[in-house]
């Protein structure tokens, strides 16, 4: 079938719209805003996402959601989405469920013109680069090519519980999942975390199971001094996010799924690029000591780190204090 350049714009009349969740968490994160847009455009999504993003998804209201287990292949997929009998599907990224809804042979299926995608494609958008935008501009320009106004404020609202109803202890998170060279030195978070303390804190550590494990090692060196959570995944994190307020943590996925669920974030960046992924929302504080070779978006640093270790404690400090006096 020849690809069309942009598609139509959509009509609930067609059968749902089968969405195909992103695979990283931040980018889950961006595409959400666009999920409640045709939500409300009633144009009848039904996201398809591995079991680990169900509760994520679900925090949407009125979304449909459909889960494939963890180690499904493509194939096997494809024949639960034919049992469906889908007619269009959108899709952001190249994925193996990309390649499933082309073999379930969905008849419009809908995205980006991005390398490894557009084979997959019935229907192809062209997406503007521009170095200087968030990351939502790519999903906010997909909405925009379907017909879909996506620039409502409420559709950019933080989920979850009210700021009045939630827990006053700060939550503090040393691990990233985008690697090493995400990470601020654990020397400096004791530091960090000390400071919380001598001010009447009693901050809650959050130890992620993979990586350098810096929570669990930051955790043992305060002891009791300090609470403890340890996470095999940032998805078991969700009930500490809709409970707390603020959160203090390196550049990963954590801050994107806290931001998601209401908390304000106070986010360490190094080798990533802030004016282009940091989280949603204007309460959250982004603290970065720039240097020549940023952004490089390396997982390990080839040099000597320097975006990590040039990013001092007082600089940190103040936009903690700033953060917990508005939060």
């Amino acid at each position: 079938m020849k690809h069309s350049e942009i598609a139509p714009a959509m009509s609930a009349h067609q059968g749902p719209l089968l969405v195909i969740s992103p695979m990283r968490w931040d980018e889950a994160c961006f595409s959400v805003p666009i999920l409640r847009a045709m939500v409300a455009g009633e144009l009848a999504p039904l996201v398809l996402c591995a079991e680990e993003m169900f509760e994520f998804w679900q925090s949407v209201p009125d979304l449909e959601i459909m889960t494939h287990a963890p180690k499904a292949k493509a194939k096997q997929i494809a024949v639960d989405l034919s049992a469906q009998n889908f007619f269009r599907a959108l899709m952001w990224e190249h994925s193996p469920l990309a390649d499933a809804a082309r073999s379930a042979k969905i008849v419009q299926r809908i995205g980006p013109e991005i390398d490894g995608l557009k084979k997959y494609l019935t229907q192809v958008m062209p997406v503007r680069d521009a170095p200087l935008d968030h990351r939502m501009r790519f999903y906010l320009q997909i909405a925009e090519n379907m017909g879909v106004d996506a620039s409502k404020p409420e559709f950019f609202a933080p989920l979850g519980s009210s700021l009045e109803s939630r827990n006053d202890q700060i939550l503090l998170c040393p691990d990233s999942d985008f690697g090493s060279s995400h990470e601020w030195r654990l020397d400096r978070w004791q530091e960090i975390a000390r400071r919380l303390i001598d001010a009447g804190k009693k901050p809650l550590v959050i130890c992620m199971e993979e990586g350098r494990k810096l929570g669990a090692r930051l955790a043992e060196a305060l002891g009791d001094e300090v609470d403890r959570q340890s996470l095999a995944s940032p998805a078991n994190a969700f009930g500490l996010f809709s409970d707390h307020r603020l959160l203090i943590a390196a550049d990963g996925s954590v801050p994107h799924l806290a931001s998601h669920f209401g908390m304000t974030c106070v986010v360490l960046f190094g080798p990533n690029d802030p004016i282009w992924k940091r989280p949603l929302g204007k309460r959250h504080a982004i603290v970065r000591h720039h240097v020549e070779c940023a952004p490089c978006l390396l997982e390990k640093c080839p040099l000597d780190l320097r975006c990590q270790n040039e990013l001092g404690v007082e600089r940190v400090w103040t936009a903690i204090q700033k953060a917990i006096e508005e939060t």
